[in-house]
């Protein structure tokens, strides 16, 4: 587990990995957890995986600013407009990326049972190297990292309510990423990650 003060690049080979674990205060972040989670139209598909069908473990919605699908894991999703809410933290990740977002697919894990296994965001939609910035609010989770070729490289952080974690460069080429199950008691996490999707 690593914590860190301030804006810091991870020493991960094959990457390019920047974590900010204040990008929001408390305050912020709290007002963008309550909105987000009360008027967001969660919605909860069928993934199917190996060919073996199920409920996918946590909530979903999508949002962008044109209307693109997001395809992935045999599921499709059809955008909704920005809202004024998620209009305010796009703009505020966008100054801190220097990328202009298109769409944010937002998950709210539930308890410590909802999780999201391992994969990489790599979709052809995405392009060749995509920038995906990822904002945690509420219950703070682990996030696994394993290199795809070398086994021996794993790393976890632990990314806190209001922080900021952006992967860009080769780093869906050569990683996956997942947050794992746990059998802890824990509070409700909103993650909000913003892509490009022309």
């Amino acid at each position: 587990m690593q914590l860190f003060p301030e804006k810091v690049r991870l020493d991960l080979p094959d990457s390019e990995i920047w974590y900010t674990p204040h990008f929001f205060d408390s305050e912020k972040a709290n007002r963008y957890f309550d909105v987000l989670r009360r008027d967001t139209p969660w919605q909860q598909d069928d993934i199917t995986i190996f060919g073996k069908t199920y409920a996918q473990p946590r909530l979903t919605a999508l949002y962008a600013s044109n209307t693109k699908s997001y395809s992935y894991s045999s599921i499709v999703m059809h955008p909704q407009p920005f809202t004024s809410t998620l209009l305010q933290i796009k703009e505020a990740i966008e100054a801190d990326a220097n990328t202009n977002f298109t769409t944010c697919l937002l998950n709210l894990y539930r308890d410590g049972k909802d999780s999201n296994g391992w994969h990489s965001d790599d979709e052809k939609e995405l392009g060749e190297n995509p920038v995906i910035a990822s904002v945690t609010l509420g219950q703070e989770r682990y996030f696994h990292l394993r290199h795809k070729e070398d086994k021996s490289l794993k790393h976890k952080i632990l990314l806190q309510h209001g922080s900021l974690l952006v992967m860009r460069g080769e780093t869906q080429h050569c990683w996956q990423h997942q947050i794992a199950k746990t059998a802890r008691k824990i509070n409700e996490r909103i993650n909000l990650t913003f892509r490009v999707i022309r």
